[in-house]
């Protein structure tokens, strides 16, 4: 069994038999990156270069730091067949675990079932979406001719992806320590939004909870009509609960819309003076 010590419980661990961390750090990054990866050229490393300052961190491979933004739609117009789905994997257990630690260090008084509960939230999509948009990771998307023209840089499944990648890269190139400062900056903003609720907040979830303990029964939404081209597509959806029809909510997909009615709806039924 290997022996390891922390000076703390978030930092990186040592291991007393393998000195030579840098190397197995260099040598775990020259062969994350595959054969035939998507080229950066002079323009391009510039642009990476320019992204590192304003993210504040520093890869050794701007090969690696480049495949964290090549989208899977991408893959199949290159020559070279690769995306960052596979650093996407990897980062997305990176960034659990490293979320898990800040909230059992922070949180000490909170039982298993509220840490889950925060991290589910600290680690969503639109939490994720919103962190990549800050650090402005759709312009560095490498995407594919089909998912460029329909709107690929604004979806936040692909920038929330992107940046499970980019935290997967990262480690892979500058170790845990390095990726576990990195996640903390971004990370402890969003557990302190949701401690003291100023976070976004699934109203579908809440109004279904809500539906089925007053009510015993589920919301019904329904798609009351589409306006605007494609490109500027607006949605309009109401929901019913318990007989009740609310809204309608308006937004950019049947996602968010459905998201504003269930907002109208949990609003009013919690709040009646508001409703």
């Amino acid at each position: 069994m290997r022996k390891q010590t922390s000076s703390r419980l978030s930092g990186t661990p040592t291991n007393s038999l393998n000195p030579s961390k840098s190397k197995t750090v260099k040598d775990r990054t020259f062969k994350a990156v595959p054969a035939g990866s998507i080229t950066v050229n002079s323009a391009r490393k510039q642009v990476l270069l320019d992204f590192q300052k304003t993210a504040a961190i520093r890869f050794r491979s701007l090969d690696l730091l480049n495949l964290s933004f090549v989208h899977r739609s991408a893959s199949n117009e290159f020559p070279q067949k690769v995306n960052n789905e596979r650093l996407e994997f990897l980062g997305d257990a990176i960034l659990g675990a490293c979320t898990a630690t800040l909230l059992y260090e922070k949180l000490t008084e909170q039982p298993e079932g509220e840490l889950a509960k925060i991290k589910s939230v600290v680690v969503s999509e639109d939490t994720l979406a919103g962190i990549a948009r800050e650090l402005q990771i759709d312009t560095l998307l490498i995407l594919g001719k089909g998912e460029e023209l329909s709107g690929g840089r604004t979806k936040k499944a692909i920038l929330a992806d992107a940046l499970e990648a980019l935290i997967g890269a990262y480690y892979l190139d500058s170790g845990y320590k390095a990726v576990f400062e990195f996640i903390s900056k971004y990370i402890e903003v969003e557990i302190e939004r949701v401690v003291t609720n100023q976070h976004h907040r699934d109203y579908k979830t809440l109004l279904q909870e809500k539906s089925q303990h007053l009510f015993r029964t589920y919301p019904i939404y329904t798609l009351l009509k589409r306006t605007g081209p494609d490109h500027e597509r607006m949605f309009w959806v109401e929901v019913n609960v318990n007989g009740v029809t609310y809204g309608p909510g308006i937004g950019k997909n049947k996602k968010e819309a459905e998201q504003a009615a269930a907002r109208i709806a949990y609003t009013a039924i919690t709040d009646p003076s508001k409703g």
